[in-house]
């Protein structure tokens, strides 16, 4: 037999070459030959002992091999999930496999089986994502359409993708645009979706995410940084003309077409929500779809292990923000052109120039990096939105000022004091200087007393007359002390000049 020839050889001295050139075959199949011999535990002398009959037995024994492989291919799902989860390594996967399966295969071996079995599975990536580490986000190169019911015009619109690296959960939407309002609120609806925050997000390079791209250290946009700040987040974007930076995402949009494009493609939408309605229906039914290949679906890996992974969300949704640099005015004001309204800041900045960075429902001032003053937005043109506390003492009386408040104060007076006022309130002017007026005339009391400002205010009723000047003259001529004068004649006496009506017929 061959094989005890080998097994002789071997004895002899012979290396593994000359053995092969002696008896005219291969050495792969010498040492096959003498890895069996090896993996019976005998020595060559004991196996040249054997019969022919036990040699032949031992020769065309399925090899263990086989069985070995099988057993470790069962936990290839099992380790592929471990993988995905934070500090899992293979190495640590292969030393648990090792204690379970002491004869099992070496470290090299596990990692080369392991590689030829993933690459079987529905996506093919170097990477192994960890969970709750990253998210993908890239638009659809095919776009989706809707129509205008009233005019029947084709309205093209981008379609968002966004997929999380260990699950591949992943969320779909139309939007008009890839701008970078547009952008920003799809990012923000996204992570509403998945329920909490990736470590990092990244994004291919689109100019609403990235300023200029780079190699090594890409400008991120300004708005989506503060974004990223905003959740907690790092921005990542990939580098310029490397696919497997994004090859994740890639395979996604490429499944996307076939499971939401196709079929959607005869159907008519006549707005966006109605086409993201759609959307939303065949995507929680990919993402319940078990990989190609495997028992399990992404919504099933991101339950088990992906969800509790990520951060949670902050307690209020990312506005974009918006930036203006101004200057404070003298009545502690400063002016938003885009809303053509004004907001108050504290006195002490007059004349300094502050930054206003401003939302969709707020306004913030800065200065020096410090906030100084918020607001809620408010659009009325030429109107005010002040806060008492900014303004100066004297200034602050005057933002104060309403007709309640001077009745009011008038009454402490007495029934004539408080009906003067209300006469001088309705005076025909700026209500500013009717308020001066009011102003003027209560002050008077503290000088002449009260009694005599009831006197004053008496008098000017009598005459009909209502203006600081008028009662400030009645006190300092006395006239308040001075009688009424008796009631005029209601009608004329008789005399004889008098023509009479029908003089003039």
């Amino acid at each position: 037999m061959t094989v005890k020839k080998i097994a002789q050889m071997v004895l002899t001295g012979e290396s593994r070459r000359k053995i092969a050139e002696g008896l005219g075959i291969s050495r792969n199949t010498v040492k096959k030959y003498l890895y069996k011999i090896q993996k019976t535990g005998m020595s060559l002398e004991e196996f040249l002992l054997l019969s022919d009959k036990e040699i032949h037995q031992i020769m065309e024994e399925p090899p263990k091999e086989i069985d070995k492989l099988k057993e470790l291919k069962k936990l290839f799902p099992y380790i592929e999930k471990e993988l995905r989860r934070v500090g899992v390594t293979r190495w640590l996967l292969w030393e648990e496999y090792k204690r379970d399966h002491p004869g099992g295969y070496s470290y090299t071996q596990f990692c080369y089986h392991y590689q030829q079995w993933s690459k079987k599975g529905e996506v093919t990536l170097h990477f192994e994502h960890k969970a709750g580490d990253k998210l993908f986000v890239d638009y659809a190169g095919k776009k989706l359409s809707i129509v205008n019911r009233v005019t029947g015009d084709v309205i093209w619109v981008e379609v968002f993708v966004a997929v999380l690296g260990a699950s591949q959960l992943t969320y779909v939407e139309a939007t008009p645009s890839q701008k970078k309002e547009d952008f920003i609120a799809s990012m923000t609806r996204a992570l509403a979706y998945f329920g909490g925050v990736p470590c990092a997000i990244v994004p291919d390079n689109l100019k609403s995410a990235v300023t200029t791209p780079d190699k090594y250290e890409p400008e991120i946009n300004e708005s989506f940084a503060d974004f990223g700040v905003h959740y907690h987040t790092h921005i990542l974007a990939t580098r310029s003309r490397k696919p497997r930076d994004k090859a994740l995402v890639g395979k996604t949009v490429s499944i996307i077409y076939s499971r939401i494009y196709a079929p959607l493609r005869n159907r008519v939408f006549y707005s966006l929500s109605e086409l993201n309605g759609a959307i939303k229906d065949l995507l929680e039914e990919h993402n319940r779809i078990n990989f190609k290949g495997r028992d399990y679906s992404r919504e099933e890996i991101f339950l088990s292990i992906e969800k509790e992974a990520l951060n949670p969300l902050p307690y209020e949704v990312y506005e974009i923000k918006h930036y203006a640099f101004v200057k404070v005015q003298k009545h502690s004001h400063v002016y938003l052109s885009e809303d053509k309204h004004y907001y108050s800041v504290p006195y002490r900045y007059i004349g300094k120039k502050v930054k206003i960075v401003y939302t969709e429902r707020k306004v913030d001032i800065y200065y020096k990096y410090e906030r100084i003053a918020f607001h809620k937005r408010d659009r009325n043109q030429n109107k005010y939105s002040t806060i008492k506390e900014h303004l100066p003492s004297a200034h602050r009386f005057v933002t104060e000022w309403n007709p309640g408040k001077f009745i009011n104060w008038a009454e402490s007076y007495g029934e004539d004091v408080r009906e003067y006022i209300k006469e001088v309130l309705n005076n025909n002017q700026h209500m500013e200087q009717n308020y001066k007026s009011c102003i003027g005339i209560l002050g008077l009391g503290k000088k002449y007393g009260k009694q005599r400002l009831v006197d004053a205010c008496r008098r000017g009723l009598y005459y009909s007359n209502y203006s600081y000047r008028v009662i400030r003259n009645i006190l300092e001529k006395g006239l308040d002390r001075l009688s009424y004068p008796s009631p005029l004649q209601e009608q004329l006496p008789e005399h004889q000049n008098i023509r009479g009506k029908n003089y003039y017929k």
